[in-house]
């Protein structure tokens, strides 16, 4: 017999709503890729902590740690205190450096685990910031307590550089300095203003074109320091015009949550392996890493095909979770690690499950059935009807 439960339309009237019922994808174990793979990754909070929620943030270590290593054991990376950890939306410097910690700490633990670590200058207080050396003394301070700790660098975008940075010169200028001296190659992180409004016009040019050639010439200043770069631009054709023109051996990260699948994919495109696909340093792998996991290593066999029967189903669930405002995704990708039983509530740091409406999380349901990731049913169906609950609704 199906499992039903009562869900509100779009309209606000109520309907018969009966899963799918199909088995979930699941990974093969010992899975292998041949595409390097991160997923940014969510904290879980302490609900129970005695703090003011939008002022003070308080984590439950154990069942964020707990998420990692089951990332880890999909086969995927782990970008840690990135955005889709809430940083600069309700996670702060101290709490990041302490998460960076336990998480690599945690990686020694599993074989293989890969961590990179979000470097930025959100410790500072933005309106104080007048000049670029502030700003690149923000980077530094960063830099050294992350290396300190052993840990690789995702050098982030920086609110205080777009909004101090007078042209083009001043992003060369910072991330000269701080690539010169990093101690093994970073990933640079280009965020675009869909996912954070105080970053627009970041590279010095509102212009994306201008913005991407400024990115370049700094990577090709320094190639042996950058890994790699992740865009977040929501538009494929700009990432494949940059991925193609990026310095032999420098890796083209997909942030693309609209257009994964077809950039990691790939379309063999250009001499350079690097320039004809995309890894991935993605949030919405969070949200569907079984899929995730068993799509890429059905790639790396060369089974395309069943790479994107597998992969495709989520990108409806991802265009959604990411809709705008789209800064507000990390609310879909934690109702997801509910849904899930991977954490016991639906809590958020700085109260950001209050981002979304109903019907967004309830339209969210539906597609993350529809693209088998619901990995327990009756346990979803149970916490759906429970927020359904909440809102005045007996489903």
């Amino acid at each position: 017999m199906a499992l039903t439960l009562t869900l509100p339309k779009s309209d606000g009237t109520l309907s018969t709503y009966a899963l799918r019922g199909t088995e979930p994808v699941k990974p093969a174990r010992g899975v292998r890729f041949d595409r390097i793979a991160y997923s940014a990754a969510h904290v879980v909070a302490d609900p129970l902590a005695a703090i003011d929620p939008w002022l003070q943030c308080a984590i439950d270590w154990d069942a964020t740690i707990a998420y990692r290593q089951r990332l880890w054991s999909l086969g995927l990376g782990v970008a840690e205190a990135m955005d889709t950890a809430q940083r600069g939306m309700g996670l702060d410097w101290p709490t990041s450096l302490e998460l960076i910690r336990r998480s690599l700490d945690a990686a020694k633990d599993s074989p293989g685990a890969r961590v990179a670590s979000g470097c930025g200058t959100d410790h500072l207080a933005l309106d104080a910031v007048k000049t670029v050396d502030e700003v690149i003394a923000g980077y530094e301070e960063q830099m050294a307590a992350i290396e300190k700790l052993g840990g690789t660098l995702i050098v982030m975008a920086s609110r205080a550089l777009a909004r101090v940075a007078k042209n083009p010169a001043d992003y060369e200028r910072v991330y000269d300095r701080i690539l010169s001296q990093a101690k093994q190659p970073v990933i640079l992180h280009w965020l675009g203003d869909m996912f954070d409004p105080a970053l627009a016009g970041y590279w010095g040019s509102a212009d994306v074109d201008a913005a991407m050639d400024t990115a370049l010439g700094i990577i090709a200043a320094h190639p042996s320091k950058v890994d790699g770069i992740k865009i977040s631009l929501l538009d494929k054709d700009k990432e494949i015009a940059m991925r193609r023109r990026l310095p032999t051996g420098v890796r083209m990260y997909t942030g693309d949550d609209f257009n994964y699948a077809e950039l990691i994919a790939g379309d063999g495109a250009g001499t350079e392996p690097t320039h004809g696909k995309s890894d991935a340093l993605l949030g919405i792998f969070d949200a569907i890493a079984p899929a995730a996991s068993a799509a890429l290593g059905a790639l790396a066999q060369g089974k395309v095909e069943e790479f994107h029967a597998i992969l495709g189903p989520t990108v409806p669930l991802s265009r959604h979770i990411f809709a705008a405002p789209t800064r507000f995704y990390k609310t879909g990708v934690v109702f997801m690690a509910w849904l899930n039983g991977h954490q016991s509530h639906f809590t958020m740091v700085g109260g950001q499950q209050s981002t979304r409406s109903l019907q967004h999380l309830v339209q969210l349901f539906r597609l993350a059935d529809a693209a088998n990731l619901l990995e327990q049913p009756e346990l979803a169906a149970r916490r759906m009807k429970t927020l359904l609950a909440m809102h005045g609704v007996e489903a």
